[in-house]
């Protein structure tokens, strides 16, 4: 029986002697990897999730004896109170979780029923920040007999502090495991047709339900310090790519679609133009309508919900401009899934 053949049956399981519960083996795990989202809004789920996160080296990359007596003596003690209200605006109340959590979940389930002519492919998801684990996860789908597993961290352009701290993680989990799986992790793809033609046709798609046109569309990716850019990191020049090419895409100049930075921390210099300095300076030029799409996020969450659709949009208003439109990201949308399903079927053959 071929390779491929094999993957069509169930798992199979190795005999082992009395008293061993079997080994499941013989299937291929497609891990999607978000950034992350507390468990709750409270006080105490906040400060944990903001705890994991703020103590990733490769997030902050400030010394630890300079960075935890701030970390812990101010930030952690103010921070998680006020980030709970934020997330409070845009919880998913239905399912007591984060939008980033529902949208994840979509997205694996969806792409578990698209991926069903490749029999033997078991689908998961997990966050690198808060619940569900990578390492739960990776436990799980060796549980199912996946000795190849296919990593997706969730970020269409790379960054250290984004999609290489999943791959660390999961190499993490690596070094604790005596029979490891083959592992692959997926590539950047901020310039592939299909995640361009999707998210193009997002904004076409919205942009057609307004009962007015922008002036300006502002393509807004999160921020890194410009240090992290210095220092080799490609993302500054991954988002610009992704902008161009949509500008291509949508046959608009410069003009008419820009790039902007957003959610900077601290006192330190992160990209530039940044994103509310800039929609407050349209809008004090004479601007009076514009969009924004975050074609650098997967999914919606904080950063797009909270600080864009809510905070930003009131920065134009109060500098005096009069339409403000949040783009969605694609989300769980068919054609997010789509860019998804068309980057794991690329990735994974040679294995199926």
């Amino acid at each position: 029986m071929t390779r491929a053949m094999d993957m069509t049956a169930p798992a199979k399981t190795h005999a082992l002697p009395a008293g061993h519960p079997p080994v499941a083996f013989g299937r291929i795990g497609v891990l999607l990897v978000n950034l992350g989202t507390p468990d709750g809004t409270d006080k105490k789920s906040m400060r944990r999730y903001l705890e994991e996160f703020l103590t990733d080296r490769r997030v902050i990359e400030v010394p630890r004896w300079k960075w935890y007596p701030v970390l812990y003596g101010i930030i952690l003690n103010v921070r998680p109170a006020r980030k709970g209200k934020d997330y409070d605006t845009i919880w998913n109340r239905e399912r007591n979780e984060s939008p980033l959590r529902t949208f994840t979940r979509s997205q694996a389930e969806q792409l578990q029923g698209r991926l069903a002519d490749l029999a033997g492919v078991e689908v998961d998801w997990a966050m690198r920040y808060g619940n569900p684990s990578i390492a739960e996860r990776m436990d799980a789908l060796k549980a199912k007999g996946c000795e190849r597993i296919l990593v997706y961290p969730l970020y269409p352009q790379y960054a250290a502090a984004t999609t290489a701290t999943v791959n660390d993680k999961v190499f993490e989990y690596l070094l604790k495991q005596r029979w490891q799986p083959a592992l692959r992790t997926v590539p950047p793809y901020h310039d592939d047709p299909a995640y361009i033609d999707a998210v193009a046709g997002s904004i076409e798609s919205h942009l057609a339900t307004l009962d007015w046109e922008p002036e300006v569309v502002l393509t807004s990716f999160h921020g890194i310090p410009q240090s992290y850019f210095a220092k080799g990191d490609p993302y500054y020049c991954h988002c610009q790519k992704t902008a161009r090419l949509l500008r291509e895409r949508l046959g608009w100049d410069k003009d008419k679609l820009k790039i902007t930075f957003q959610s900077r921390f601290g006192p330190e210099e992160w990209l530039q133009p940044y994103t509310d300095k800039t929609v407050e300076a349209l809008a004090r030029s004479g601007v009076k309508r514009i969009a924004v799409a975050t074609p650098g996020f997967v999914s919606d969450c904080l950063e797009t919900l909270e600080e864009i659709a809510g905070e930003n949009a009131e920065i134009f208003r109060h500098a005096g401009g009069e339409k403000f439109s949040h783009i969605p990201c694609l989300n769980d949308s068919a054609p997010g899934v789509d860019v998804i399903e068309a980057v794991v079927r690329r990735e994974l053959k040679g294995w199926v």
